[in-house]
């Protein structure tokens, strides 16, 4: 099969609408594991009597299977039960739920890091439990943690390529539309590709500059 520059051109915009697509689920997705995963994270260190093993599971739950499965869950066995959403959004809820299960133990490494002399002015000075969280210990745990957070961004990002199995209509499914309608898929899939690579490179590196200016001795 030999490139046709003229059908690569004239493709672009389609992969374009896909691409944005990508990005909105990433976008959404993220800040939903972002908000969850602090919540599981800040339960579970407070160690609150039945919510924490609640937490737990549900950690045990989504980390030990696969994106792909909640997804076919997600979209084919809820809506029997009256749960029901559209592709876009069921696929934007099952990714952000499954990413907070990581982001969770990533806010937790960094809630541990504080050093406990902190814990202790703050109870000295008699904060309150929202008080020490807010203003103590989030700061310093989050700072430390963004880096890592930033990678998954990443990370979701090529991983949203997996939603085009419940008809979400990203970037992939907009590749594979356009080759199995024109029995051409190198053009397609080449610069679908090239795509998700001059998104997520330039991604990578100003992560790296993030935690290089983040960086700071303890």
């Amino acid at each position: 099969m030999i490139w046709d520059w003229s059908f690569a051109a004239s493709i672009i915009p389609s992969l374009l609408d896909g691409l944005w697509v990508t990005v909105q689920v990433t976008l959404i997705g993220m800040a939903i594991a972002l908000v969850l995963g602090l919540v599981v994270a800040v339960v579970r260190f407070s160690r609150i009597p039945l919510l924490s093993k609640l937490f737990g599971f549900f950690l045990q739950f989504v980390r030990g299977t696969p994106l792909l499965v909640q997804a076919y869950f997600a979209f084919y066995v809820l809506p029997n039960v009256g749960v029901r959403f559209s592709p876009l959004v069921t696929g934007i809820i099952v990714i952000g739920i499954n990413y907070s299960a990581y982001t969770a133990e990533v806010y937790r490494a960094g809630i541990q890091s504080v050093p406990a002399g902190q814990w202790e002015a703050a109870t000295a000075l008699s904060l309150s439990a929202w008080q020490r969280w807010r203003f103590v210990v989030l700061p310093q745990a989050v700072r430390d943690v963004i880096p890592a957070l930033g990678n998954y961004v990443v990370q979701m990002f090529k991983d949203s390529a997996i939603l085009s199995a419940i008809t979400v209509f990203e970037l992939l499914s907009h590749a594979t539309s356009i080759g199995s309608s024109s029995y051409r898929y190198l053009e397609p899939l080449t610069i679908a590709g090239l795509l998700f690579l001059a998104v997520s490179l330039p991604a990578a590196k100003l992560i790296k500059r993030l935690e290089l200016r983040l960086a700071h001795p303890r």
